[in-house]
This record gives C-alpha cells, sequence and structure tokens, in this order.
C-alpha cells in the first residue's frame, strides 16, 4: 500500500469511526446502523454510481458530509425560517472544520484539507465543480433514500407545495445529475413519480 493510499484509508476510518458514534440508530435489512454512517456509506455508494472517477479528496468530502451532524441539533436554534437557515449556516461551518480536522490527524496536507471543506461548507455551488459535485450527490442520495420519508413526516403538504420542493432541489443540480436521475439509474420513489415528473416538466 503506498503512503497516499495508506493516509486515505486512516482518513476513510477516522470519519467512519466519528460517525458511528451517532446514538440516533436506523434499521436496514435487519441490519442496525448509526445513522450518518448509513448516509455516509450511500453517499460514498452514489458517488461511485454517478461519478466514479472522482478523486479521494471529493471521496473524502462526499462521506464527510453529515460527519457528527447530531451534535448541532435542529431544535437548539429558534423553530422558524430565521433560526432554520441560522442553523444551516452553522452546520456547513460544523461540518467542515470536523472533516478538516480529521484530515489533517490522518496526515493530509493544507491543500486536500481546503478543498474537503470548501465543498462540504456547500462554497460556490455552480462555480466551484467540486461544491457542485457533493450537491449533485446529496441530492440523488434524497430522492432514492430520503424523500419518501420526508413526505412521511409531512402529511400536510398539498401538491403545489411538493411540486415546489421538488424542483428546489432540481434547481441547484447540474445537467448531468439530472440525466442520471431520470435515466433509471436511482431508484425513484415509487408514491411520488408523478409528482417528481410533474415537478420536472414544469422547472
Amino acid at each position: 500500500m503506498s503512503e497516499q493510499q495508506s493516509i486515505y484509508e486512516k482518513a476513510v476510518a477516522l470519519i467512519n469511526a466519528a460517525n458511528s458514534e451517532d446514538p440516533n440508530k436506523v434499521t436496514v435489512d435487519g441490519k442496525a446502523w448509526p445513522k450518518e454512517l448509513l448516509y455516509s456509506h450511500r453517499m460514498s455508494d452514489m458517488l461511485e454510481r454517478f461519478a466514479p472517477e472522482a478523486d479521494d479528496a471529493m471521496k473524502l468530502a462526499i462521506r464527510a458530509q453529515h460527519i457528527q451532524r447530531w451534535k448541532s441539533p435542529r431544535d437548539a436554534y429558534p423553530m422558524d425560517r430565521i433560526g432554520y437557515l441560522q442553523w444551516r449556516k452553522d452546520l456547513y461551518k460544523f461540518h467542515a472544520k470536523t472533516a478538516g480536522d480529521l484530515l489533517a490527524l490522518a496526515g493530509y496536507k493544507a491543500d486536500v484539507i481546503d478543498r474537503v471543506k470548501q465543498a462540504v461548507a456547500k462554497k460556490s455551488i455552480k462555480s466551484n465543480p467540486d461544491t457542485q459535485l457533493l450537491e449533485d450527490v446529496t441530492d440523488l442520495v434524497f430522492i432514492e433514500h430520503y424523500m419518501l420519508e420526508f413526505a412521511g413526516k409531512h402529511p400536510e403538504y398539498e401538491e403545489d407545495k411538493w411540486i415546489d420542493i421538488i424542483q428546489k432541489t432540481w434547481k441547484k443540480m447540474s445537467d448531468e445529475a439530472h440525466q442520471f436521475a431520470l435515466s433509471g439509474s436511482i431508484k425513484l420513489p415509487e408514491p411520488l413519480v408523478s409528482l417528481i415528473q410533474k415537478a420536472v416538466a414544469g422547472s
């Protein structure tokens, strides 16, 4: 194993260990997972499907996207729009710093750490290719694994509200991600397929 590969494997192990501390558990196919560890695996799996040529820096950024998210709970902020936006802003900073610290511990130099932190902090979506790739993978994972669950938590939402949510997600994605999502490369949530099609047609 080369020195670079050894550093990469150490960084992955550190990220996995950090997310394994999640006290929130979910069960998938009979296996219990720490919630954010499962999310990180789903992110890495989607990256391999969507952009298998991605380099190590992006593989690490994708895996660290939600690192230790439970440490910054939404209900620690006011439950209004302003509180939500402040939570998201602080959350991106927290994820970026946590990821950067772990990469430094693994032995990465500043250039790789800065790239990862920029992507994880969602800096310059649409103009930074790293951030756009992370956004694409995030949205593809949301559509395939979490959109239906989210819908179940908000039965009060009318069709127009759902179309707006889907369209806002769609607008953050690249053309390549749009094509990937509609090509059968991801599993669309069956009960929401007609809504997704209607939203995309009107976007």
